[in-house]
């Protein structure tokens, strides 16, 4: 295999190193006669990203030498991006970049050819693999957004650099909503706020979802792709079905086409669930589930203290004069109406994940205020004054 990349195609290609070393630790290079693949897994098997650079991204592109099959290999991710580290160089500097691969050679070879005569040389070692594949088909997924990619990439700046994950879905007005998702901890007070941003549906090229529908993924590998998508200036779409399947983030250009696939978090009553998109190869089983609720405004029947994140009080009032939010309804779909399976009701022991939003709202406007039935008068005396003691 050999291909050869110029001009302003070298940093694209760097940024696509880049996305994929958010989510594995290693990279799977296959020549193929549709183009080069970049591909990558994490280590849990619940994210899975490829690209495909097609033979028109290349000056040149050979797949493989006459007579001989085709390669694949796997190298360290960390060798791979060391070769694109500062793609700041790489804009200003090189001018060309050639990638060979062969079965008599043990090494993958990368040389930059830069400005001034100048030619780096970067041989990585790597291993014979088979294919890395998952199964996924976008087009079964029920629901679809499409936008630019710069519309999503200004809405996570809100979210601290920590956050985990977050929570995509439709909320009133058919507006589209960015919710970070916490879980709760009952001896931690830290995670205690909510950040949302709300994207209207005009920014959106096309938008087929119902409202109330929402996945949480992890904010980590959707960053690296937005970061990738909004300087290639692409548009975005993704794919998506109920919680606990993968949610699938595809970009389409004549020149490459990449693909991420990511698990979410499973709602603890839609195990049983109909049939939909199918999943990864490797089906990705989040660790963390979420609760739900079957009423989507029934605060006074809420138990809120099985929620409160280490709160000082308990003598909140949910009938205070606070408007409800009007961003998300809660994660569970109450469109669907399934019961809790008989072995999530026999393990009582299960820890919460993130409560519905109304219960951030019971928490945020409820159980900070001060008890319903306090005393008008002065405070009662509790103790008498000590002798001696005027």
């Amino acid at each position: 295999m050999k291909c050869l990349i110029t001009g302003g195609n070298v940093k694209v290609l760097g940024k696509a190193v880049h996305s994929l070393s958010r989510i594995g630790d290693e990279l799977y290079l296959e020549p193929l006669k549709d183009g080069l693949s970049l591909r990558t897994v994490n280590s849990s098997r619940s994210a899975y990203a490829c690209f495909l650079f097609a033979p028109l991204f290349f000056q040149q592109y050979q797949a493989a030498s006459p007579g001989q099959d085709l390669l694949r290999c796997k190298i360290l991710m960390k060798a791979f991006l060391s070769v694109f580290r500062s793609l700041a160089i790489v804009e200003k500097s090189v001018e060309k970049c050639c990638i060979s691969l062969s079965g008599s050679h043990s090494h993958l070879v990368v040389q930059l050819h830069c400005k001034y005569g100048v030619k780096k040389t970067h041989n990585l070692s790597f291993q014979d693999c088979e294919s890395l594949q998952a199964v996924f088909d976008p087009a079964s997924c029920p629901h679809l957004l499409r936008t630019p990619a710069r519309v999503l990439a200004e809405a996570v700046l809100s979210f601290p650099l920590a956050l985990t994950e977050v929570t995509l879905g439709i909320g009133r007005g058919r507006r589209v909503i960015l919710r970070s998702y916490q879980e709760e901890e009952a001896d931690s007070t830290s995670k205690a706020m909510v950040t949302e941003t709300s994207i209207g549906d005009e920014d959106f090229q096309q938008l087929h979802a119902p409202e109330g529908i929402a996945v949480t993924f992890c904010l980590k590998e959707f960053r690296g792709l937005l970061s990738f998508a909004e300087s290639a200036n692409l548009p975005l779409t993704i794919h998506f079905d109920v919680p606990g399947r993968p949610v699938i983030f595809t970009i389409e250009d004549s020149l490459l086409d990449a693909h991420f696939v990511l698990a979410t978090l499973l709602e603890q009553d839609s195990c049983s669930q109909g049939p939909c998109s199918p999943k990864p190869h490797h089906q990705p089983v989040p660790q963390k589930q979420a609760h739900s609720t079957p009423h989507l405004d029934d605060f006074t029947s809420d138990d809120i203290d099985c929620y409160m994140i280490a709160m000082e009080t308990t003598g909140g009032n949910e009938g205070s004069g606070a408007q409800p939010s009007t961003s998300l309804p809660p994660v569970s779909l109450a469109s669907h109406d399934l019961a809790p399976t008989s072995e999530e009701e026999a393990e009582p022991s299960t820890v919460p994940g993130t409560p519905p939003p109304k219960k951030f709202r019971s928490l945020f406007f409820g159980s900070i205020l001060a008890p319903v039935h306090s005393p008008q008068g002065p405070n009662p005396v509790l103790a008498e004054d000590s002798d001696g003691e005027g």
